[in-house]
């Protein structure tokens, strides 16, 4: 059951371009769909299209299918990783003797989505400080930020900073005695002529600095 008549609508259409391609063949399919449903598919393309930059390959169909690409070598890999336009997420299913090529490949799909699973299945979203849900273009229009997640509000504030403000006047976020108990990037210095040490601790400082 896919989110609601458009959408559905559109994994239709999807499905029927896939269908229409004369090198893409369908190799599975789940049970017929009721009404209001989604059909599960299992699809395989060539990897000659895809290095290709065939558009139909790059066009996301969202909902229940999937799209297989067989690759001749490790090299191949690589190049249809690079071919890949920006994602949310990339899934790497590996064993322990696969390391070196997992090591290599990381680079790679670090620079095409927002966030890498290691034998996983996304989305599974979760509301947590370390969550990204964003990614390159086309997956989202700005990749610096993510949809979920603690730093999701980041999208809707900016920074400013209080320069020598008196603490009187610090909101309760800036001042000294953290009375909300933030956690907060602290500068202060670790002896007399050291350079400044940046620490997630409560100290004295005299520049603040908050979103708005």
């Amino acid at each position: 059951m896919l989110l609601n008549a458009p959408t559905l609508q559109h994994y239709r259409q999807g499905v029927a371009a896939l269908a229409a391609h004369p090198r893409i063949e369908k190799l599975a399919s789940g049970i017929a769909a009721g009404a209001g449903q989604a059909q599960t598919l299992l699809w395989q393309a060539q990897v000659e299209d895809l290095l290709a930059q065939d558009t139909l390959l790059q066009t996301e169909v969202f909902g229940p299918l999937s799209l297989l690409v067989e690759v001749d070598d490790e090299a191949q890999l690589k190049a249809v990783v690079k071919a890949q336009q920006g994602q949310l997420t990339a899934t790497l299913h590996a064993e322990a003797d696969d390391g070196p090529l997992a090591a290599s490949l990381l680079p790679l799909l670090c620079e095409k989505a927002g966030r890498v699973l290691f034998n996983g299945y996304p989305t599974g979203v979760e509301v947590c400080d370390a969550m990204v849900h964003g990614g390159p273009w086309p997956a989202t229009t700005d990749a610096r930020g993510t949809s979920v997640g603690s730093r999701a509000i980041e999208r809707f504030l900016r920074p400013v900073c209080l320069q020598n403000a008196p603490a009187a006047l610090l909101p309760p976020a800036l001042q000294d005695a953290n009375p909300l108990n933030l956690l907060r990037l602290v500068k202060r210095p670790v002896d007399p002529g050291s350079d400044f040490l940046l620490s997630l601790t409560q100290g004295h400082h005299h520049d603040h600095s908050l979103y708005a």
